[in-house]
């Protein structure tokens, strides 16, 4: 019998694989289509209001999960990045796809976009994370920031 603690907290790290198709992602328009799963999945409506969320792949860039790390209103979201790299740390993550949507459906990414990309990847130079890319969907098309050569680091 295992003797608990009264006055610790046990912290435990989970993460439970299900048994789902494998999604890889080699190129952003795989990546597009798995973020307008994610969205429909999860009732985020991409017209309605801002949700932000990552996805989290493995060495050979097969996706192990998503979660969401921000919601917001029609024309910003707030980010949590302690929540972002917790999750992915808890699942061994060696890559994560940023994702977010414009209401506005406006493809062209702010400046605080931008630098959100910008701090969430020396965080995960740190880490050994590699940050893969920053989608933005609309309703009708996406923005990818590796397709566009807009600066990560």
């Amino acid at each position: 019998m295992q003797k608990s603690l009264n006055f610790i907290n046990e912290v435990q790290l989970e993460f439970e694989k299900k048994l789902f198709s494998v999604k890889k992602v080699t190129t952003s328009a795989d990546a597009a289509e798995i973020s307008r799963e994610i969205y429909h999945a999860t009732y985020s409506k991409i017209e309605l209001k801002e949700y932000f969320f990552i996805i989290m792949l493995n060495r050979a860039n097969e996706v192990l999960g998503y979660t969401k790390v921000g919601e917001g209103g029609v024309s910003s979201t707030l980010v949590d990045m302690k929540l972002a790299f917790a999750t992915a740390i808890k699942c061994l993550a060696s890559g994560i796809i940023l994702l977010h949507n414009h209401p506005s459906s406006q493809l062209r990414p702010s400046e605080q976009d931008i630098q959100l990309t910008k701090n969430f990847s020396r965080l995960a130079d740190v880490l050994d994370i590699r940050i893969l890319d920053h989608i933005i969907i609309t309703a009708h098309s996406y923005c990818s920031f590796s397709d566009e050569g807009i600066c990560m680091r």
